[in-house]
């Protein structure tokens, strides 16, 4: 499930202005709180448990709201390098006022390794480390999470199974897995792969693929989502994936916006179909995130 140029660097270049933020400590001359970036910051034990963090300037644990990435690549491969500067300055430029956490997790390694949920473990113990440092960040409780494919699985995964210690207000979700047993039964190439990572198949640990599939989970207390869906995607099928989230959030009257691009493959998108995403994903946050 590797990604083809998500975020086409063409898009950024088109779309954003501005160049790369600069590292600050400090604050400004008169007082005022200054951008600050860090990189590779642990929020666990483990050394692939790191995050890159981006703080905007003038932030307040009142009125600077967060916004978490998470990098796609099948739960096996990916880096939050996938996320590049380009396109940090995208949702900084769309999205600005947002402080950025962008992490990595730790990833499966067949047979056995980092089988599922170590995946999802991350992404929860990166939640509560942001929420548990926003006095020293200067950020507020008011958290998104993005994600692309596995990334967009976990973001999904996360905000509809936990509340705590802080309830996520709002989801992006780029072609992400909803449905793991329809993903095993989907993908029939991929079906040793996954019974490796699910520890068995769904005839053998049913319950493994659900407590790992975030259709599982939808309710009517479910953050806003917005789901973005290739209807060409050789990997994530759109029927049985974005289409049936978004006919169980609608059913139990969740917000939510489903965006089907019906050529576009897995990630690899046009230039005009990822700024019509953009535009989409800024007034969904601007109406949806308070």
């Amino acid at each position: 499930m590797k990604l083809k140029n998500f975020f086409i660097l063409a898009l950024i270049l088109a779309t954003v202005n501005i160049s790369c933020s600069k590292s600050d400590t400090g604050t400004g001359s008169a007082g005022t709180i200054s951008e600050k970036n860090e990189t590779n910051v642990a929020y666990g034990t483990d050394p692939l448990q790191k995050m890159d963090i981006y703080l905007p300037a003038g932030r307040t644990t009142d009125t600077t709201k967060v916004i978490i990435l998470i990098h796609g690549g099948g739960w096996v491969s990916g880096d939050k390098s996938d996320f590049t500067s380009a396109n940090l300055d995208t949702i900084k430029k769309r999205m600005p006022g947002y402080a950025i956490f962008n992490i990595n997790y730790r990833l499966g390694a067949l047979p056995a390794t980092n089988t599922f949920p170590t995946q999802e473990m991350d992404v929860k113990t990166a939640v509560e480390f942001i929420f548990g440092n926003r006095s020293t960040y200067l950020i507020s409780d008011k958290f998104v999470l993005m994600g692309a494919s596995a990334g967009a699985h976990l973001s999904l995964l996360h905000a509809y199974k936990y509340s705590s210690p802080v309830k996520i207000k709002a989801v992006v979700d780029f072609f992400g897995p909803t449905d793991m047993v329809a993903m095993y039964n989907d993908n029939p190439a991929s079906q040793l792969a996954f019974a490796a990572l699910l520890n068995g198949t769904p005839a053998t640990n049913l319950s493994m693929y659900q407590q790992s599939s975030p259709l599982y989970f939808v309710n009517a207390t479910n953050p806003p989502t917005i789901i973005f869906q290739g209807g060409a995607d050789p990997l994530v099928n759109a029927t049985t994936q974005s289409l049936a989230l978004n006919n169980q959030l609608n059913a139990v009257g969740v917000i939510n916006q489903y965006q089907l691009y019906p050529t576009g493959g897995h990630g690899d998108w046009d230039v005009a179909t990822y700024t019509d995403a953009y535009n989409k994903i800024q007034a969904f946050l601007s109406a949806n995130v308070h």
